[in-house]
């Protein structure tokens, strides 16, 4: 069995991190570089940060943060918000950026996730997708219906886009995204669990990693998103950034468990 990865998730708004619950009641959490070097610490595998208000305010991520961040860090890390080009997406990887990680302008031109693809390789794209649980209000829609469970949301999970969430996520592996980084809107922020039933959905359907995010506030919950919902990474935000868990207190829990993860630290 590969490695699993453990993802401290950095949502930015006017240049600080902030975290809600379902995507609503943000309070500041502190300095993303800061937090990055905590997470460097802990060996975390990885880091996402998202500027989350980029794509409603209609704005490019600052390629000054993705700066920053390369100039500081020493471990992997994806940036998105507000990619909408090609250009933005040269920029971001030009400034230091392992990965860029597109949502809204994805379901707006599903091409540039093709394009993105053939430019900078699959390696390089991830498609976030923001999900939510609809109501079927009538045994004719439970009987007829066709789409799974869940639709897509978009910018920052304001704007419902009425796709199917599994079919969107094959769609996105068609069309060359290397990694979907799946959030379940339901479950985010409240640290009862990871969307299971959700995760393994779309993870088995699919021949690319999944990361599966939102609702992680226990170790059990990290365990059993990769265990029942078959997820190849698991991210989280709120239980790293007020110090409920570190990184490397998870992982270990996860190899107590049979789980391989990646131990030793980066350091420069």
């Amino acid at each position: 069995m590969l490695a699993r990865r453990i993802i401290p998730c950095l949502d930015i708004k006017e240049g600080r991190v902030v975290k809600g619950t379902s995507f609503v009641g943000l309070r500041d959490a502190g300095d993303p570089l800061e937090l990055a070097q905590r997470y460097n610490e802990q060996s975390a595998d990885e880091l996402v940060f998202l500027d989350i208000t980029a794509s409603s305010e209609n704005r490019g991520t600052t390629i000054e943060l993705a700066t920053r961040l390369a100039r500081e860090l020493f471990i992997p890390f994806t940036i998105g918000g507000g990619i909408s080009t090609l250009e933005d997406m040269h920029a971001l990887v030009t400034a230091g950026a392992d990965k860029v990680s597109v949502n809204s302008s994805a379901i707006r031109n599903p091409n540039l996730i093709t394009e993105g693809a053939k430019r900078f390789g699959s390696q390089c794209i991830v498609v976030a997708i923001d999900a939510r649980k609809r109501e079927l209000k009538t045994q004719r829609q439970k009987t007829k219906d066709k789409d799974s469970k869940w639709k897509v949301f978009s910018h920052g999970g304001s704007r419902a886009t009425g796709l199917d969430a599994v079919a969107w996520a094959n769609e996105m592996e068609e069309r060359g995204a290397g990694e979907i980084l799946l959030t379940s809107m339901d479950a985010d922020g409240h640290q009862d669990g990871f969307e299971l039933e959700l995760t393994a959905a779309i993870s088995g359907t699919l021949n690319i990693p999944v990361i599966a995010s939102g609702g992680g506030g226990t170790f059990e919950h990290f365990r059993d998103a990769l265990t029942i919902g078959k997820a190849d990474a698991v991210l989280a935000a709120s239980v790293f950034h007020y110090g409920k868990y570190t990184v490397s207190q998870v992982k270990e829990y996860l190899s107590e468990n049979n789980i391989p993860t990646r131990r030793e630290y980066n350091t420069p």
